[in-house]
């Protein structure tokens, strides 16, 4: 049993800096580099890929990230886990195989696990009577079933631990949970038992700090932002894990950012709910239970943390289509720009009256003004106002038509507006969100292992 291990946070989602896992393999030690893609809407915008192409539905950013770290992997002997596979992990496998033999790499094992993606059995599931139902509406999937779009049920960290057991130095999955990324080499490399439950929990909370990258160590700070250094160059978090429990989230020495007890803080209190009810696939760790010590020189220590055993259910992130929507903006300038905005939407509203088209809403911002506060912003007089309207409907044409109507207010409507670019907006389909249970009983999750 190794003393300790340095697991690194790459990525906190589809998009995060692209320089990140670079630097957490080539700017100091780390066992492993850990990768999050995955978020609600992201497995419906990979679903829709993957319809349209067999061949798509990973996060395609990662393949780019390994032809640049695979060196540092191979040298180093670094681990890379990652939820990158989205809805198609074996197609992200094999992009991976192909950079490998492009650089002459060899005896590569490459991990998938597979089993999340429920899609395919969502009628044999009602048929033995698993309703699915909303967890906040109570309406059976059954009910959307028509739209489905995706159906994935989050797993977590013990399909990987599989995948390190069969040697795999690359392991890519589905809607693994945040967390399962983090907590997965842990309970490999120390041999924690599966109902230890404190120290699933420790894992989990250790993943939690890791999973959105650089919000842990600076990024997204609401304390002393204006004071961290070298943002421009941010250090992502590194857990330096040990086998009781205890771990200390750091970065690189020389990069910027910081990680003090303020930023982990505000980290572990990013999207937890009931803090003393933390539920995942693996444990429901208890929040309120961590310690925080700051050692100084970017270094805080985590202990403390109590668990208890997992749910009997697993959670299900399902998108299904739900109409279409249309976005559009123009510009007002001074003076009286505000009240020149408020009146271009007036008669915007007016003339889509008369149309009598079919909208479930309408929405206005008024970005510079109440964008973001509402009807709690701050009367003010600004240079300039972007009037921002969108419709949602379950009639396209209606939306097709509200994006014909924009261009007219240039010259029929209030004056001094500019901003207008990219032509008429065009419907976009609209895809909801739906939560629900599962009986993890009937979910059969399995790992392969291939080599390049």
């Amino acid at each position: 049993m190794k003393p300790s291990i340095r697991i690194a946070s790459g990525q906190g989602f589809w998009g995060d800096l692209q320089t990140a896992p670079f630097q957490q393999v080539s700017r100091g030690p780390i066992d492993y580099l850990v990768m999050d893609y995955l978020a609600e809407v992201t497995m419906s915008i990979l679903q829709k890929q993957r319809m349209k192409n067999p061949a798509l539905g990973y996060a395609r950013d990662l393949i780019d990230v390994v032809s640049e770290v695979l060196p540092y992997l191979v040298e180093r002997n670094i681990t890379l886990i990652t939820n990158g596979g989205g809805v198609n992990p074996l197609a992200a496998k094999d992009k991976i195989l192909e950079v490998a033999a492009a650089q002459g790499v060899k005896g590569l094992k490459v991990g998938v696990v597979l089993g999340d993606d429920i899609l395919p059995e969502i009628d044999r599931l009602m048929e033995g009577g698993h309703e699915m139902r909303h967890m906040e509406t109570n309406e059976p999937i059954a009910g959307v079933r028509d739209r489905l779009l995706s159906a994935n049920v989050y797993t977590g960290a013990w399909p990987i631990v599989e995948a390190l057991k069969q040697g795999a130095q690359i392991i890519v999955t589905g809607r693994t949970t945040d967390t399962g990324l983090t907590l997965a080499p842990m309970i490999h490399e120390f041999g924690w038992d599966v109902n230890d439950w404190n120290k699933m929990a420790a894992g989990t909370v250790a993943g939690h700090i890791n999973e959105c990258g650089a919000q842990a160590s600076g990024g997204n700070f609401l304390g002393d932002w204006k004071n961290l250094p070298d943002m421009d160059d941010v250090g992502f978090p590194i857990i330096e894990a040990h086998p009781d429990g205890t771990f200390i989230v750091t970065k690189h020495d020389g990069t910027g950012g910081a990680v003090t007890r303020e930023t982990v803080s505000e980290q572990l209190m990013y999207e937890i709910g009931d803090p003393t009810q933390y539920i995942t696939p693996d444990c429901v760790a208890d929040f309120s239970s961590i310690h925080l010590e700051d050692l100084g020189n970017n270094r805080v220590k985590v202990y403390g943390i109590t668990g208890k055993a997992n749910t009997p259910f697993l959670k299900v992130s399902a998108s299904y289509l739900d109409g279409f929507v249309a976005f559009s903006s123009l510009t007002y300038t001074a003076p009286d720009a505000v009240e020149k905005a408020q009146m271009a939407d007036a008669i915007l509203r007016k003339r889509l009256a008369k149309l009598n088209l079919q909208f479930d809403e309408i929405r206005t911002e008024f970005v510079g003004l109440n964008a973001c506060y509402g009807p709690l912003a701050t009367p003010m007089k600004p240079n300039e106002v972007q009037l921002r309207i969108g419709v949602r409907s379950r009639d396209k044409a209606s939306v097709e038509r509200f994006g014909k109507e924009i261009a007219p207010l240039i010259l029929t409507g209030p004056p001094s507006v500019t901003g207008f670019s990219g032509g008429r907006p065009k419907p976009s389909d609209v895809v909801a969100y739906f939560p629900a249970l599962l009986d993890r009983n009937v979910v059969s999750m399995s790992v392969q292992v291939f080599e390049s």
